[in-house]
């Protein structure tokens, strides 16, 4: 139980984060799109707090922030960035936690796959959700939309997010753990 609360307030915290870190950026979609501040919170939300948070708070964090500020744009961004979001949450916090060991390098190996996966999953959608419309999503787009415009957020994640799990190793509020994956008490 006790467990379940510390998750719970903490995703409500990563929550928070993902709905302020975009306000850094300036509402400014363009520099938003390079620095991608929102899938910050949901990748470590699901590192640390497990994979069903990441992907809830994944989820839900592209409509709250609509709801509230009026961005993203619902159609079709918002909703491709849902389901990117979820991916990210998802199989970066699945991969980690089922890791034989938790250090750095399977750290980095739940990141790269989780963003690959995200990308694949957003292609994906704005395919599905243009072609409602009738709108074309060339392979440039993707290309241009996945990964040239991100490579600066890319960057920023795969520094900061592994500095920030090793800080908090290192403080003890999150350990990485060697050995099989712990089974948790609901």
């Amino acid at each position: 139980m006790k467990h379940n609360i510390k998750n719970l307030t903490l995703a409500a915290m990563f929550l928070a984060l993902g709905l302020v870190l975009p306000l850094m950026t300036g509402q400014i979609p363009r520099i938003g799109n390079m620095l991608l501040p929102m899938h910050i919170p949901v990748f470590l939300c699901g590192l640390i707090c497990g994979w069903p948070y990441g992907a809830v708070i994944g989820l839900i964090l592209p409509y709250l922030r609509y709801a509230i500020f009026g961005m993203p744009v619902l159609f079709p961004t918002g909703i491709a960035m849902s389901v990117e979001l979820l991916t990210y949450g998802l199989v970066a916090g699945f991969l980690y936690n089922f890791s034989r060991w938790q250090c750095v390098v399977s750290l980095y190996r739940s990141l790269i796959a989780a963003m690959l996966a995200g990308r694949a999953v957003w292609g994906i959608a704005q395919l599905l959700l243009l072609g409602v419309t009738g709108s074309a999503f060339t392979w440039q787009m993707y290309l241009s939309g996945a990964f040239l415009t991100a490579i600066p957020g890319i960057v920023l994640q795969l520094i900061l997010i592994p500095a920030i799990m090793i800080a908090l190793n290192r403080t003890g509020l999150v350990r990485f753990r060697k050995g099989r994956p712990q089974k948790t008490e609901g």
